[in-house]
């Protein structure tokens, strides 16, 4: 089983979270435009760390359900991701790390890997602007339809979503404004893939979120619920307990978000 929608809503409740605690403690005001930027970005983001679980591209089968996102395309990409994580793995690892075989919940899977990613697509946003936030959007809106619908995606296939990105990546370009900043895209990044390190954290596999600070003389030391605890993708506490939670949480950070809202609230307060 995968755990891919819970990811891809756990992306979406962790930006609306965090523009809903920006706005009211520390007055950080979003447009409704970063709003909807930033929450899409999130939500596929959260899928990007899986990039590290190929399939067979020629047979366009198998892999992470973001390596399928765009059929062939994004199965060879995975693949290439994969086998760099697992070369990082092997020229890193200490006598005391277990081998491997893979490069699966590895160098995409650590908080090193997120600011990387969080570092580089804020400047690349920032040097080319709204041009690569089209690019950048293009690909992040086809993981957040791949993650948020994962059923209906699977039946429609790949180039449906090729072409719903695209559809997305031309209404960006008509709507969003080019004298804009859009550097927080680069945030949205890398929390998204902070959220699915601790989403995998609670399976009964942990992450090597802390590489490449060594811990008892291992660099790539995972972390985790202990196995006791820890639940199992695709089991009836992800999608009866975590996916109405997430969803709920998303849902209150959104109206709390609603410019009506935050008058009547404020209105109150002032009384």
């Amino acid at each position: 089983m995968v755990m891919g929608p819970t990811h891809a809503v756990s992306g979406t409740a962790a930006w609306l979270v965090a523009s809903a605690v920006g706005e009211f403690a520390f007055g950080i005001h979003q447009s409704a435009a970063s709003i909807a930027v930033g929450t899409i970005a999130c939500t596929g983001a959260a899928l990007l760390p899986d990039l590290d679980c190929s399939g067979r591209v020629l047979q366009n089968k198998g892999g992470a359900t973001v390596a399928r996102t765009f059929g062939v395309a994004s199965l060879f990409l995975a693949e290439c991701v994969e086998k760099g994580a697992l070369g990082i793995h092997k020229l890193t690892r200490t006598k005391k790390d277990k081998k491997r075989n893979h490069g699966h919940r590895t160098f995409t899977h650590t908080w090193l890997f997120a600011i990387l990613l969080g570092l580089g697509t804020a400047a690349l946003v920032g040097n080319f602007g709204k041009p690569a936030v089209i690019g950048v959007m293009f690909f992040l809106t086809g993981l957040a339809i791949r993650g948020i619908m994962n059923d209906w995606a699977r039946q429609q296939g790949w180039w449906v979503i090729t072409l719903l990105s695209l559809a997305a990546a031309f209404g960006f370009h008509q709507l969003l404004p080019g004298n804009q900043s859009y550097t927080l895209l680069g945030v949205a990044v890398g929390i998204g893939c902070v959220v699915h390190t601790l989403g995998d954290m609670i399976t009964k596999m942990g992450c090597p979120v802390f590489f490449p600070i060594p811990i008892k003389k291992k660099l790539w030391t995972e972390f985790g619920l202990p196995k006791k605890i820890a639940i199992k993708a695709g089991s009836p506490i992800e999608k009866n307990i975590l996916m109405p939670a997430f969803t709920t949480i998303a849902v209150v950070s959104m109206i709390l978000l609603l410019p009506e809202v935050q008058l009547m609230m404020a209105a109150a307060f002032a009384e």
